[in-house]
């Protein structure tokens, strides 16, 4: 990401400030209605998943120039996917879902470039969670069949 990229999401994510409950409860909304199966994997009280979700997205924001950091932290996060059960295609529509709520939220703000660089972002950060999520897997899987 240029530093402009980086700027522009940056000023997005801002602009969420004091509403990250009611953004998190619209990103799940949108999520579930475009992935119904995906609903199962969470719990039925929302609150403290977007509260997860929110964090994550503080700590994406504040750590977008800083690779280094940024990239270990979003792969043990998809390794630790993997005991839940998900599966790399369950990646596109979360990012689909953060899209729509994003272009819901932002209005006129949400233009081409804007679109082009939050879909940018997703994706770097879906295939470092794809990674994890991978290597993972395996131990994943011994574990599940170890169990009683």
């Amino acid at each position: 990401m240029t530093p402009d990229d980086i700027r522009l999401v940056r000023h997005h994510f801002a602009a969420l400030s004091g509403q990250e409950e009611a953004f998190s409860a619209a990103f799940y909304g949108h999520l579930f209605a475009l992935a119904p199966d995906l609903r199962a994997y969470f719990p039925r009280d929302m609150t403290d998943q977007g509260r997860k979700l929110m964090a994550v997205l503080h700590f994406a924001m504040a750590h977008l120039d800083r690779a280094e950091t940024l990239a270990p932290a979003v792969i043990a996060l998809g390794a630790r996917h993997a005991e839940y059960g998900v599966r790399p295609d369950q990646f596109a529509p979360v990012g689909a879902a953060l899209l729509q709520v994003l272009e819901q939220w932002l209005g006129a703000a949400f233009d081409a470039r804007a679109r082009q660089v939050w879909t940018s972002l997703y994706g770097a950060l879906a295939d470092l969670m794809r990674q994890g999520l991978l290597s993972a897997a395996p131990r994943a899987a011994r574990l599940a069949k170890a169990a009683p």
